[in-house]
């Protein structure tokens, strides 16, 4: 099976490579301090501190691999080759909702940057994708739940 590509800014690929060095430098040596400390209260078969040391190590080394795997697939975009006026990876689109009678901007990111609470929408996202290759003025019709919903481009930056 063929490795998926992870879509990523060069600010989010920077951002995995940081938080992977720590893993790697910091929170690998805390966690072997724990399971030597705890190994030292002798008995490990009712040792609560070791078994934790020890999950936690688990889940570090997870994560890990899972940021190595990300880092290795990454597909980075460039903002400054966006064509202009059309929304794409790393755009910032202001859309007229006509259902809610509100404006509201998004950003279209890949999806391992997707952060709601700041609009940040993954590309595959059903409001990102069909807001993808459209220009201001065109209408995005947007498949959700309750039927289908207009998004009207008002600025592409």
């Amino acid at each position: 099976m063929a490795d998926k590509e992870v879509i990523l800014s060069k600010k989010g690929y920077k951002e995995l490579e940081e938080k992977l060095n720590y893993l790697k430098d910091v929170k690998r040596h805390e966690v072997a301090s724990k399971i030597k400390a705890a190994r030292e209260f002798g008995d490990l078969s009712e040792n609560a501190e070791y078994d934790e040391a020890k999950q936690e190590q688990g889940f570090i080394e997870g994560e890990i691999r899972e940021i190595e795997y990300k880092l290795k697939n990454a597909v980075i975009f460039d903002d400054a080759n966006k064509a202009s006026g059309v929304v794409s990876l790393g755009s910032d689109v202001k859309v007229y909702d006509t259902d809610f009678d509100e404006e509201v901007v998004y950003t279209i990111v890949g999806s391992e940057e997707v952060d709601l609470d700041n609009n940040k929408i993954s590309n595959e996202s059903p409001i990102g994708s069909a807001l993808l290759g459209k220009k201001v003025g065109e209408i995005a019709k947007v498949q959700v739940p309750d039927g289908i919903v207009d998004l009207k481009i008002l600025e592409v930056k």
